[in-house]
């Protein structure tokens, strides 16, 4: 399950991948046609970029950098500020200050800096090799990855349990996409085209990178609705595994069970 981004920040939006890797910034939001016809967007990622390389920077000095107009600089800095990605400060001055007040500086927030492309993808994966690695590698590595995949979504399962608790009984997995939207996964419920249950679709998966590598990820979130719903539930596809949706299978149940996903669909498509 993923966290609510910290400091309570706008979740952002990837731009095209060709740019990904250059450290731009991201934006809420789609790019206007003028935007996108003018280039302000880019612009700002420069701006953004900018501050990023060199720290709190002055109007003036942004603009040299940039080969920008004072003016312009301010635009944009106005834009990244209603944005949260910018914020204004007053210049630090070291040894004896002059006369006059001190020259404002514009510096990236906590969210702005979180607007940069990170290695955090990388850095679970690393950390998940070395635990199955230090758990002596083979079944016991993937055992102990599955422990935390587990403990790691049981770290976070009270308030899907309320969602889920407060629905009524034929609403619960309706509940149950609510609440995962609400934690970024785009989720929406549906009737399944056998009419025999309920598909639960996530159209956004924040771990899917770091899950190519370690299915355990999926298996314990499918185990988790399993649990959660009362039921056996399938999982039918995933974005892990290069589907465009995650996909979960929850039949019609009148009784409760203590069935589980079986390992041999969760988190991967039926052979």
């Amino acid at each position: 399950m993923i966290k609510r981004t910290p400091g309570g920040c706008v979740p952002w939006l990837s731009l095209p991948s060709e740019l990904r890797n250059n450290g731009v910034v991201k934006y809420v939001g789609e790019a206007s046609q003028e935007e996108l016809a003018t280039g302000e967007r880019s612009t700002r990622n420069r701006v953004a970029r900018s501050i990023l390389d060199h720290g709190p920077s002055t109007v003036s000095e942004l603009a040299g950098r940039l080969g920008l107009t004072q003016a312009a600089v301010r635009r944009h800095l106005d834009a990244l500020a209603a944005d949260s990605v910018v914020e204004p400060r007053e210049k630090r001055v070291y040894g004896s200050r002059g006369r006059g007040r001190p020259a404002k500086v514009f510096a990236l927030t906590d969210c702005g800096r979180d607007a940069f492309d990170q290695s955090y993808d990388q850095l679970a994966a690393d950390a998940l090799r070395w635990i199955a690695r230090t758990a002596g590698g083979g079944a016991q590595g993937e055992a102990a990855v599955a422990a935390f995949a587990r403990a790691r979504i049981a770290a976070q399962a009270a308030a899907y349990h309320s969602a889920v608790d407060a629905a009524d009984p034929d609403r619960r997995t309706e509940a149950l996409a609510k609440a995962l939207s609400t934690d970024g996964y785009a989720a929406t419920a549906r009737d399944a085209p056998n009419r025999l249950g309920e598909q639960l679709c996530q159209h956004h998966c924040p771990v899917a990178h770091v899950a190519e590598q370690f299915p355990q990820l999926c298996e314990a979130e499918t185990e988790f609705f399993s649990q959660l719903l009362g039921t056996h539930v399938q999982r039918l596809a995933t974005i892990a595994h290069g589907d465009g949706v995650c996909t979960t299978f929850i039949p019609r149940a009148t009784a409760p069970t203590t069935h589980h996903a079986s390992d041999s669909t969760a988190g991967r498509n039926p052979a």
